[in-house]
């Protein structure tokens, strides 16, 4: 087997991720390229994953009794919401754009 690249799709256990793979094969009678996806549970040592992330797989012996792949890398982590950093985010925009706007003076109807 190869290594194959997915998106963690759950990451509740312990040690243990599911990931989906998606891949394109071509249907020959309608001449149109289909996507499948399979999941695949995982094992991350550092339970670094986080749902959205993109990672590498690769295979190894069985480690349980649906677990054939181990985390090899962590390609691109997903962007994760707070709370915090989006005030944070926020004010620095709202900072930002302040001081460059100009107040614009009321238009009177005659």
């Amino acid at each position: 087997m190869k290594p194959v690249i997915g998106t963690v799709v759950s990451n509740k256990m312990q040690k243990s991720v599911v990931v989906a793979v998606d891949r394109l094969f071509h249907n020959k009678l309608y001449n149109r390229y289909v996507k499948r996806t399979s999941k695949f549970m995982a094992h991350d040592e550092k339970n670094a994953c986080n749902i959205g992330d993109r990672v590498k797989l690769d295979p190894s012996r069985p480690l349980s009794k649906h677990k054939n792949w181990i985390v090899a890398e962590i390609i691109k982590k997903a962007r994760i919401y707070s709370p915090q950093a989006a005030a944070a985010a926020a004010l620095s925009f709202s900072a930002a754009k302040a001081p460059s706007e100009s107040p614009v003076p009321p238009v009177s109807s005659s």
